[in-house]
């Protein structure tokens, strides 16, 4: 079972990893300062959700592991961990614009995100392996 004990933390590579979907209750983590902005992380079984000065970057249900998490204007990436089962995930990202969607390096489809931003999808989780998810502007 991977989970980030610290509920967030900073990578070698520069990259965040966040989460602990093991936690029976909420708990969250606020003020936590990566490259000039302030970070929250809530987290537990049932919900994981990842903030930015305040405003919206992640959220998965059931609650998940997020590690290696690197957010670029054209593209996000990150691995997922959770448990055995499917769990929906929202990123925010441009309005209404068109993406496509890696999963474990393969495509599934393109899709475009709403007003607000918003795209969501699910991934299939099998085992402590995860899966890695891409999700690149077009």
């Amino acid at each position: 079972m991977k989970v980030i004990s610290e509920l967030l933390r900073v990578e070698n590579d520069g990259t965040l990893s966040f989460g602990d979907y093991s936690l029976p209750a909420k708990t969250k983590l606020d003020g936590f300062e990566f490259e000039g902005d302030l970070y929250k992380v809530k987290t537990f079984a049932e919900i994981t959700k990842l903030e930015k000065n305040e405003m919206f970057v992640y959220e998965s249900v059931p609650g998940t592991a997020v590690s290696h998490f690197k957010m670029t204007e054209n593209e996000v990436s990150f691995q997922i961990y959770g448990t055995e089962g499917s769990v929906q995930f929202t990123v925010e990202l441009a309005e209404e614009s068109m993406y496509e969607v890696y999963v474990d390096d393969m495509s599934v489809g393109k899709m475009a995100t709403n007003l607000s931003g918003k795209l969501s999808a699910s991934v299939e989780l099998r085992g402590d392996s995860g899966v890695t998810v891409k999700i690149v502007k077009r």
